[in-house]
Order: structure tokens, then C-alpha cells, then sequence
């Protein structure tokens, strides 16, 4: 799994379709077009986590090839 920042892992979602909703603190919101809700935790150009991007991407079903 390749490390990226929060903000690159937001590119990744609009490009995939996620619609972006609003932030709250830290964290941006992205919706799908499916109705679906994700929470992105952006701190500058910081990396996420490696278990906060495995969640992530399990959850929004993005791929490293998309990242």
C-alpha cells in the first residue's frame, strides 16, 4: 500500500466521483453517488496512518492503482 496524505486521498475520491460535502475540524466529508459517507482526516500534507488508509479504502472501495 503506497502512503499519501489526506489531501491526495481526497483528489483520489473526486476523481472516483465522490462529492465533496463539507468539513467538520479536521475531517472532510465525501459523499458517492451511491448515497454513501466518508471521513477523511486532512492534516496538511501529513501521511494518514496505515490503518486509517486501509479502513478508508476498504471503505470507498478505491485501490492502490487509483492512489
Amino acid at each position: 500500500m503506497k502512503p499519501v496524505s489526506g489531501k491526495a486521498f481526497c483528489k483520489a475520491l473526486e476523481r472516483r466521483g465522490w462529492a465533496f460535502e463539507h468539513i467538520r475540524g479536521a475531517h472532510h466529508k465525501y459523499r458517492s453517488p451511491e448515497g454513501r459517507m466518508a471521513s477523511v482526516p486532512v492534516h496538511g500534507n501529513r501521511t494518514l496512518r496505515s490503518g486509517t488508509q486501509r479502513a478508508l479504502m476498504r471503505q470507498t472501495g478505491l485501490t492502490d492503482a487509483d492512489l
